[in-house]
């Protein structure tokens, strides 16, 4: 059986990820046959058939499936090979980030890092913790900061920054939490999957109410239209200028540490990082500390 390119890998999950050959070629800017012909060439290769026709569009098959994840895994890996033996003043540092962390933990980091290294090539991105694992997973990105990540992922902690999950509402209010609406994060955040075993805890049903992102959730406790369980780091203005208030609820407050994640074969640039956030004299009182 012959190799696949990482050129026809490539083509291959772009089609994955429209469904569409037509819309594959038109992102690539390639023609729709360049596009057939790429998938059909790892069916050949492989034996085994990779798409099928649904409705007017195609839909993996389980093999397809299956391909596709290995074919992340597999194009992440060769990037990571080539930040590897890059200089790591030099080179590429992709982080992934969890709303919170992203707007109240990590900024005043990634800034002091960047004037420090300015010639690292630096992209950030933001998503729900079990996308940024799954990215780590296939090498995707290269550090993630986040909750603690799931077992047997093949994922290590490399250094926590101590925070608290504290429940909050409007401090003009004075809410019951135990009778409150309870506003709660997107699926896939750790902070509602803490909610909701918080709620089981105190064993109440109450009234809930989803909100797509972490500033709409902090948004909608400051015009009380629910309490909210939240990290401490994102509350501190909030607290200052007396638009929200602490709430007592048994099992409060919740030690839930930020983690800063990589695979077991960290890049060179992922290194320095940790290295810069673990330093005081660098990022001061919120640095992280060596797990």
């Amino acid at each position: 059986m012959g190799a696949v390119s990482a050129a026809r890998m490539e083509t291959f999950l772009v089609v994955a990820r429209l469904s569409s050959i037509r819309r594959a070629a038109t992102q690539l800017h390639i023609t729709e046959a360049a596009v057939s012909a790429a998938v059909a060439h790892i069916e050949k290769q492989l034996g085994v058939k990779l798409i099928a026709k649904s409705g007017r569009g195609i839909a993996l098959t389980e093999a397809g499936r299956i391909y596709a994840e290995y074919c992340r895994s597999i194009l992440g890996l060769m990037r990571e090979a080539h930040a590897a033996v890059q200089q790591a003043e030099t080179g590429r540092l992709r982080i992934g980030v969890v709303a919170t962390a992203g707007e109240y933990v990590l900024l005043r980091p990634l800034a002091s890092f960047r004037h420090r290294y300015p010639d690292i090539e630096l992209s950030l991105s933001v998503h729900p913790r079990d996308v940024l694992f799954l990215e780590l997973q296939h090498h995707e990105t290269d550090l993630v900061i986040a909750g603690r990540p799931p077992r047997n992922t093949g994922l290590v902690i490399r250094a926590r920054r101590p925070s608290r999950l504290v429940v909050v509402g409007a401090a003009d209010q004075s809410p019951d939490p135990l009778n409150a609406t309870w506003l709660l994060r997107g699926r896939g955040s750790g902070t509602r999957d803490a909610t909701l075993a918080l709620l089981d805890e105190l064993e109440i049903n109450p009234p809930t109410l989803t909100l797509g992102s972490h500033g709409a959730v902090l948004a909608a406790a400051r015009a009380g239209l629910g309490v909210t369980l939240i990290h401490s780091d994102a509350i501190s203005q909030d607290l200052e200028s007396g638009l929200l208030q602490i709430l007592p609820v048994t099992g409060t407050p919740l030690d839930r540490p930020w983690h800063a994640i990589t695979t077991r074969t960290p890049t060179p640039t992922a290194r320095l990082f940790l290295a810069h956030i673990a330093d005081p004299t660098e990022v001061g009182p919120a640095a992280f500390h060596p797990a």
